[in-house]
């Protein structure tokens, strides 16, 4: 934007030089081909480096973006990162522990030595957030009770005899003794007189039910006679003891749920086991696997516009465009200098309406995502003399035409500069235009006025 100010700049001071070499009765002067050959050559370097400028700008914006996403999703600095490792794990007294992963979505089983029984659950799965589920296994001596037979010659054998010491209860329940009976006491998820059946629950919003595509066999092993199953990274052991299966989780939905963060800046995908990101046409997605980045179509030359139009990038996509000069008024016309900008022709110097119409028409197209963060200064204005003659000691800003009254305002930033601001946000997908004009005063006497055109091409998306 500053090399588009500093291009207009210099075809101000070649226009300048042109008419002091018309004043001066053309001696040692350029011819007009060459003023025009000089301008072009000009032209065509300044822009060169602005779309260097702004390709350099536009990267540097997006990396910075990219940086502040993934730093917003990091710990504090006194914080560690996500564990993926489980702290380790001890085998119960009187037991035995198996299993030596302690990666998330491992699991370590535990058995109790015999006469003993196992109080708590008999698996433990590393879970995401780094701590182990449940809670730590016991064995428990099993208690036996002493047969007493008392006998005599009219008496009947009586036997004292532990309802627990079968070890009805099953899948971790704990027996708790009655007279002549007894009563489990199960885990959460298993009920039945003895621990038996799994309760049946509805299976989780983030859970994928009823596709064959996103289900996977467990992964079973017996250990100690006892069958233990486990199931993939991004699964969940879903059904019975008897008849279990792997199902995927959602991690689009997931994340969708705990409202922690979106997983994706676009739109998340969700396959068998992971997820993947997905960007929009005319978008392509960053290296963070997340992010996405508007392809500049104009830089790249995908685009297809024709000779005599120039290139503009928007979000997502590209415009042509040929602005036309002002239409002919009077003893006002105007000349092309370049695709972009318009000069007056010489006036008369009876004309007075023509010396106040504006010298330069310069046309600019700003590339804007939705919704962005107000105020925000997005165009600057500012001049510049010939060297050896003295600049104007006053301008003036203000907002002469557009469609968007009150979204912008103009106002001064230094003495030789003024700023177009943004001051309301803008939702997308919307063209607004917005007409800025620059007058220079000497010794508070106009000189002469410079119009910009400048065209916001809002994008759908906040990115």
């Amino acid at each position: 934007m500053a090399l588009s100010v500093l291009r207009s700049s210099l075809l101000l001071l070649c226009l300048t030089t042109i008419h002091t070499c018309n004043g001066d009765g053309g001696q040692n002067c350029m011819d007009k081909h060459q003023v025009v050959s000089v301008l072009r050559q000009m032209e065509k370097f300044l822009k060169g480096q602005e779309i260097r400028f702004t390709e350099g700008l536009r990267i540097m914006k997006s990396k910075l973006a990219t940086l502040q996403n993934s730093v917003s999703k990091l710990p504090q600095a006194d914080q560690s990162a996500a564990p993926s490792l489980c702290p380790s794990l001890e085998a119960p007294v009187n037991g035995r522990k198996f299993g030596s992963k302690y990666l998330i979505g491992h699991e370590v089983h535990f058995t109790c030595s015999t006469g003993y029984q196992m109080i708590g659950p008999g698996t433990r799965v590393c879970q995401e957030n780094g701590s182990w589920s449940g809670v730590s296994p016991v064995c428990k001596e099993i208690e036996t009770h002493q047969t007493r037979q008392h006998t005599s010659s009219l008496q009947l054998s009586n036997f004292d005899v532990s309802e627990c010491s079968s070890n009805p209860c099953q899948n971790g329940g704990i027996c708790v003794e009655g007279l002549n009976q007894y009563k489990c006491t199960c885990p959460q998820s298993w009920s039945g007189s003895n621990c038996q059946h799994q309760t049946q629950t509805a299976p989780p919003e983030w859970s994928v039910m009823n596709d064959p595509a996103f289900s996977r066999r467990p992964r079973c092993a017996k250990v100690a006679g006892a069958q233990h199953c486990s199931c993939d990274a991004g699964f969940h052991m879903s059904g019975t003891s008897d008849n279990s299966i792997c199902q995927d989780v959602n991690e689009c939905e997931v994340y969708r749920l705990d409202q922690g963060g979106k997983l994706c800046v676009f739109e998340c995908v969700n396959v068998p086991g992971s997820y993947q990101c997905t960007c929009p046409s005319g978008y392509k997605l960053l290296p963070d696997g997340r992010s996405c980045e508007d392809v500049d179509e104009c830089l790249t030359q995908q685009h297809n516009c024709t000779r005599g139009t120039t290139c503009i990038n928007t979000g997502g996509g590209f415009q042509c465009v040929s602005p036309a000069c002002p239409r002919p008024h009077g003893n006002v016309t105007y000349v092309k200098t370049s695709t972009l900008q318009c000069e007056r022709n010489p006036c008369p110097m009876e004309s007075r309406s023509c010396h106040l119409a504006p010298k330069t028409v310069s046309f600019h197209y700003l590339s804007l995502p939705s919704d962005l963060q107000t105020p925000a200064t997005l165009f600057r204005m500012a001049t510049a003399s010939a060297p050896g003659r003295p600049g104007p000691d006053s301008l003036r800003f203000g907002i002469v035409g557009g469609n968007s009254r009150g979204i912008f305002v103009m106002q001064r930033s230094d003495r030789q500069t003024g700023e177009l601001i943004l001051v309301q946000g803008l939702t997308g997908p919307q063209d607004v235009s917005v007409d800025v004009d620059m007058s220079e005063y000497t010794d508070r006497t106009f000189q002469a006025k410079h119009v910009a055109k400048v065209h916001i091409l809002v994008s759908p998306y906040h990115f």
